[in-house]
């Protein structure tokens, strides 16, 4: 039976990691802005998806829509004991760079039946912009089979933070959350690619709004 809610272990690290760590960071440091949180349904399954510019980025969306967000995260820091328990609790899950892990799909879904919210890049990678030009299938297809709406998030200035070998530079962050997308209604190519375009022109839009 599906949850409406994620497990209460998983609510008390997010809000501990939120309110200690990313929050202060996100509103003092980089001077984050949040538009549009009254649009996020704070109960049941959600496919949050965003552009993506930096390492920064899974926390942030994160902390923005108040509740967690499980993402795929590379399987080798699942080898590192105690840090594998905190971010299972907090809703990452394993995923093989390079291949189609269909096992991170099949636990995508599954905390999707769990009432999780779970989060995509919408073009799989960093962009030097934060534009999106490249969008995947990939997002729309969880939604189609999870029967989960889409919440589309905006990222804004997060491609200012990272450069190499340097702390992460104070840039100011704003944060756009538009209106919920309806899943689509079958698999098919044609349904998936219009909501996947309907999804990175939410997105764009929202950016191209900018600080």
């Amino acid at each position: 039976m599906s949850r409406i809610r994620e497990p209460i272990a998983s609510l008390l690290l997010y809000h501990a990691f939120k309110w200690s760590v990313v929050a202060p960071m996100l509103h003092v440091y980089f001077r984050g802005i949040i538009h549009g949180i009254e649009n996020v349904p704070q109960e049941g399954p959600l496919v949050v998806v965003s552009n993506h510019a930096s390492n920064y980025d899974p926390p942030i969306v994160s902390n923005c829509v108040r509740r967690p967000v499980a993402y795929m995260a590379k399987k080798e820091l699942f080898d590192i004991p105690f840090l594998s328990k905190a971010i299972q609790l907090y809703g990452a899950y394993p995923v093989s760079r390079g291949s189609a892990d269909t096992k991170a799909i099949r636990a995508a879904l599954e905390y999707l039946e769990n009432g999780w919210a779970v989060g995509v890049f919408l073009q799989g990678t960093r962009t030097e912009t934060g534009k999106i030009t490249d969008p995947k299938r990939g997002a729309a297809l969880l939604a189609a089979k999870g029967n989960a709406p889409i919440l589309p998030v905006s990222l804004w200035g997060t491609q200012e933070i990272e450069q190499k070998g340097a702390i992460p530079r104070p840039a100011g962050v704003t944060v756009r959350i538009g209106q919920l997308i309806e899943a689509p209604t079958s698999g098919s190519k044609e349904e998936l690619e219009e909501i996947t375009k309907k999804c990175a022109d939410a997105i764009n839009a929202l950016h191209d709004l900018g600080r």
